[in-house]
């Protein structure tokens, strides 16, 4: 059966059509659009039908809560109102089968089924873009918790007082860790006097914003402003992540993300090294390891839940 799964993070959306063994055979990527849902639907179905293959149903990770096919709340897309009924507009103008998750929660299964998370059954899956994202698999199944909201990482608070979050409270992980977050305060270091070859690179590469790609760049550079602001995200991820393990007792960390695709292992090991100090008796065998399928995550997660809302009925 040919489905499609569709990943959407803050600066772009990944359409794929996935076969029964969760190889993406056709893809498109566009720019998320910033007005609103509405616009988000429409692209969402303009890519859906550029593609080659019709499927039978469609899989949305959102960057959002999700609970029940129910989007909640999306903090992370510009001009976002919470009263869409996002299911009901995606099956009238599709006419197929859809199901939404929340978009880390789809890339860790994505992961889970035939990537770096395939065989463990107690996984917590960090996903590093616009914002920290987490999701949990435990005791051999996705874990969404009560109200979809589970594996929120990237609110923990792990500096109580600390930087202002875009969530409205203060010491967040994401304060620190998140790319929006970073930028933010690499804007406001830059107005205090302090240089840094971060927003050059980021014209370079004609982005709108400092993508992965530009961080990645400017600390191979070895750029001072940019080093020290993602040593101090480090840090407070693996203070975050530390309290997770010590909550849930993992057997493995995946980090995913576009820092993730760039940075590969190493990320996941200083990630590993951060927490270290702050673990009490993690598992001997707890490994670290970065998202095997690059962009690929959260197009497969997503065809997996469409396969499964198909199966359902």
């Amino acid at each position: 059966m040919i489905v499609a799964g569709v990943d959407v993070g803050g600066t772009n959306i990944e359409v794929g059509v996935v076969d029964d063994e969760h190889k993406v055979i056709d893809r498109v990527k566009r720019d998320t659009p910033t007005d609103g849902p509405d616009a988000v639907v429409e692209t969402i179905v303009s890519m859906i039908e550029s593609l080659d293959e019709d499927p039978a149903a469609v899989g949305i990770g959102i960057p959002g809560v999700i609970h029940d096919g129910e989007v909640l709340t999306v903090p992370n897309l510009a001009n976002w109102t919470d009263d869409v009924d996002l299911l009901q507009a995606f099956e009238t103008r599709l006419d197929v089968p859809v199901a939404l998750g929340n978009d880390v929660n789809v890339g860790l299964l994505g992961e889970w089924v035939d990537g770096a998370a395939k065989g463990f059954d107690h996984v917590l899956g960090v996903w590093m873009g616009t914002g920290i994202g987490g999701a949990l698999i435990l005791d051999g199944r996705p874990f969404d918790g009560s109200r979809g909201a589970a594996g929120e990482i990237g609110h923990v608070i792990a500096r109580p007082g600390g930087a202002l979050c875009s969530c409205g409270r203060r010491g967040c992980v994401e304060a620190y860790a998140g790319r929006r977050q970073m930028a933010a305060i690499a804007h406001a270091m830059v107005d205090a006097g302090r240089a840094t070859s971060l927003f050059d690179i980021q014209q370079e590469e004609d982005k709108a914003k400092p993508t992965s790609k530009v961080w990645a760049r400017a600390l191979d550079e070895g750029d001072e402003l940019t080093t020290q602001l993602f040593d101090m995200a480090i840090e407070t991820l693996g203070l975050g992540v530390a309290s997770v393990v010590n909550v849930l007792d993992v057997e493995r960390v995946v980090i995913g993300g576009g820092l993730a695709e760039k940075l590969g292992q190493d990320l996941a090991d200083r990630i590993a090294e951060a927490a270290q100090p702050w673990m009490l008796r993690p598992d001997p065998d707890l490994s670290w390891v970065p998202a095997s399928l690059g962009d690929d995550s959260g197009v497969v997660g997503a065809a997996s839940l469409a396969r499964a809302r198909v199966i359902a009925g």
